[in-house]
C-alpha cells in the first residue's frame, strides 16, 4: 500500500502536463469528508490516504504519495436530491429560504446560483415540496458547502494565504498653556446616553401555501 499524506487544493501550482499524467481516484462525498481512509486508484494502486485532521477532499484536488506519484481526485456521481424553484408558483428567493431551513437541521448543501443539492432525505424532501420547491432524485456528485472554519478548503475552490496587516500609528501631543490674569469656568453636562434596542429572534414558520409539489404535479417545470 503506497501511503498519501499530502494535498494540492485543485492542483494548485502544477503544470496542466503534470495533471495529465497523473493516475485517478473516484470517491464519493461519505469518502471525501474522512481525513485518513483507503482508496484504489485508475492504475490499480492501494492506496492509504493519512491527511490532517479535518481536512475535506474535494473533485479536482490532487493527491501526492510518498513515492512522488500524483493522484488526481474525481468527485464520484451518487443519489442526490436537486432542489429548484417553481417558476409557475414560487420565486428564486424560495430556494434562500430552503438554504435556511435546511441549515437549521445541519444538512450538508451544495449552493449552486440556481439550484441546491443535498442527499436523500424522504422527510427532508416532503417539508421543500411543501415549500412550492421542486425536488427530483438524481445521480450526481456532491460538494457540500463546508464550514467557515473547516480546515482545508471549504466549497470547491482554493484561494491563497493573504495576509493584512493595517496598523496606524499617530501619536499627536499638543500642550498649550495660557495665562492671561483671568478665569474662565465651563461646564459641560455630559451628552444622554442610550442604550441600543436588543434584537428580536425572528421565527419563519414553514407554511403551505395553496399548492404542494407532489411527485403527481401535473404542470410543466
Amino acid at each position: 500500500m503506497i501511503q498519501v499524506s499530502k494535498l494540492l487544493p485543485q492542483g494548485q501550482g502544477l503544470a496542466p502536463v503534470l495533471l495529465k499524467r497523473a493516475t485517478t481516484v473516484e470517491l464519493d462525498w461519505d469518502v471525501r469528508q474522512k481525513s485518513r481512509f483507503a482508496a484504489t486508484d485508475s492504475a490499480g494502486r492501494e492506496l492509504g490516504i493519512f491527511l490532517p485532521r479535518g481536512t475535506l477532499v474535494r473533485g479536482g484536488d490532487v493527491l501526492v504519495a510518498e513515492d512522488g506519484s500524483m493522484v488526481r481526485v474525481i468527485a464520484a456521481p451518487q443519489p442526490v436530491l436537486v432542489i429548484t424553484h417553481c417558476q409557475h408558483h414560487g420565486t428564486p428567493f424560495d430556494l434562500t429560504r430552503a438554504a435556511y431551513h435546511l441549515g437549521n437541521r445541519h444538512v450538508p448543501i451544495e449552493l449552486q446560483p440556481d439550484h441546491l443539492k443535498i442527499e436523500p432525505d424522504h422527510v427532508l424532501a416532503d417539508m421543500l415540496r411543501a415549500m412550492h420547491l421542486i425536488v427530483t432524485e438524481q445521480n450526481l456528485a456532491f460538494e457540500p458547502e463546508g464550514g467557515a472554519y473547516a480546515a482545508g478548503h471549504g466549497g470547491g475552490h482554493s484561494h491563497g494565504g493573504h495576509g493584512h496587516d493595517h496598523r496606524h500609528g499617530h501619536s499627536h501631543d499638543h500642550d498649550h498653556t495660557h495665562d492671561h490674569g483671568h478665569t474662565h469656568e465651563h461646564s459641560h453636562a455630559a451628552a444622554p446616553t442610550t442604550t441600543p434596542a436588543r434584537g428580536r429572534t425572528v421565527s419563519i414558520p414553514v407554511v403551505a401555501q395553496g399548492h404542494v409539489h407532489g411527485h403527481d404535479c401535473n404542470h410543466d417545470h
